[in-house]
């Protein structure tokens, strides 16, 4: 066995040393066991991903963005990298540095494992990271409109005001003008803040089963449309046929409704309060 074939097969006995300890909590010393696989070899990628978790369970933020960003210079597909990182990013504020991490992350992992843990993971800290962004924005916005109503009333106020004066003693009563100015006025802003106001997200947008909002939609050759995951678990669980048909239903079937896809995040972008998660 070479020097190079023993330096491997030695980091690798630290790298399930560090597991280990990391299943027992043992966070320093399983961060100890990942350096010394890291110094034997520097080019393996999971050990950098693993010290990274180990410093997001220490809460360490800046040791799991440099770890992570290793990582991901050896490998720009590493699910667990991108996550990481977009954690440690949205921790130091940098929302939508962070919430580009998590979006690639998603990404990758649903090519990878779409039924995966991690997939489900993701999607839960992404739209909590949208929702704070949604959330800060609405408040901006929300505070920009009552104050340009507030003007707009004033200024109403005040014309009607300089109408009342030259016109006192006319038959003319500009009074009634004025309310329905304002209630013209009332219209309009509550036009302006439909948006940012929560709703129901329509049904075709949400999945039969789980009545939530799609993450990522599949096809059947039925027409109906399942969250992958959850028709995926449902064929592997209960059995290979459409759950509302009741018709014969393989994996392989199944499509991504790219149409509805867009749909939803189209409906997202606009209404970022149905990235509540409960």
């Amino acid at each position: 066995m070479g020097p190079n074939a023993a330096a491997a097969e030695q980091a690798e006995k630290l790298r399930i040393n560090g597991n280990t300890y990391f299943k027992k909590d043992r966070f320093g010393a399983a961060i100890d066991a990942y350096t010394e696989a890291i110094t034997l070899c520097p080019n393996v990628p999971i050990y950098w991903t693993n010290r990274a978790l180990c410093h997001l369970k220490r809460n360490d933020w800046e040791r799991v963005e440099e770890d992570s960003r290793k990582a991901i210079q050896l490998d720009s597909n590493s699910v667990k990298a991108h996550y990481m990182l977009g954690l440690a990013l949205l921790q130091r504020k940098e929302s939508a540095k962070g919430i580009k991490e998590l979006e690639k992350a998603l990404d990758l992992g649903r090519g990878a494992n779409p039924k995966g843990y991690m997939v489900e993971e993701i999607w839960q800290e992404l739209a909590k990271a949208k929702y704070h962004e949604w959330e800060r924005s609405s408040s901006k916005r929300s505070w920009e409109l009552q104050s340009l109503k507030e003007a707009c009333e004033s200024a109403l106020k005040e014309k009607h005001f300089l109408e009342f004066s030259q016109m006192e003693g006319f038959v003319d009563d500009p009074t009634t003008s004025h309310s329905e100015q304002l209630e013209a006025l009332e219209v309009v802003f509550n036009i302006a803040a439909e948006a940012d106001t929560p709703t129901e997200v329509p049904d075709y947008l949400c999945c039969r089963i789980t009545l939530d909002i799609f993450h990522d939609p599949v096809i059947t050759p039925s027409g109906l449309t399942y969250e992958r995951a959850v028709i995926l678990e449902h064929l592997q669980k209960v059995g290979k046929f459409d759950p509302i048909t009741r018709e014969p239903l393989d994996q392989s079937q199944l499509v991504p409704n790219l149409a509805i896809k867009e749909a939803v995040q189209a409906f997202l972008d606009k209404h970022g309060w149905a990235y509540k998660v409960d």
